[in-house]
């Protein structure tokens, strides 16, 4: 199974370390990525930004990908819900996105397109975090589908 997590803007140094870190670990269980993409026209009105953000976020999504909103409306997942829902994904053999969206959220083409919306719960985070956040989660995910000490 093949994961990719989908993020708008960069990652700064020391939370890039972290993600980074992860990503190394999760990447002992399955094939993972992960794509920046740069954030709309600070000049446009924010409509247009996340247009053009969630056009970005959605290109070279292929159509049998399954996708996963990370949005705050979306359903609070707990970790061993998000254990069930990556076995799921793992016995379809189908690629999975996670899309994180800029500081306005995400357009509502992204939205509809979405299979899944997952909350990371009422806090609103920055980006950044967000992406620490899922990462962390994926790798709590993993091991607790393989019954490994992480998760306690």
């Amino acid at each position: 199974m093949r994961t990719t997590l989908v993020a708008v803007g960069r990652v700064r140094r020391g939370l890039r370390e972290v993600c980074d870190d992860y990503l190394r670990r999760i990447g002992r269980y399955g094939e993972i990525g992960e794509r920046e993409v740069k954030e709309g026209p600070a000049a446009r009105p924010v409509g247009e930004r996340r247009r053009v953000e969630g056009e970005r976020l959605l290109a070279g999504i292929d159509p049998i990908t399954t996708v996963v909103a990370l949005e705050s409306t979306g359903k609070p997942w707990s970790s061993e819900d998000l254990a069930t829902q990556l076995d799921r994904w793992r016995l379809e053999a189908r690629p999975v996105a996670l899309l994180i969206g800029g500081s306005h959220g995400l357009d509502p083409a992204v939205l509809a397109r979405a299979d899944h919306r997952w909350s990371l719960g009422p806090l609103t985070l920055a980006h950044e975090l967000a992406r620490v956040v899922v990462l962390e989660q994926l790798y709590r995910a993993w091991t607790i589908l393989r019954g490994e000490p992480y998760h306690k």
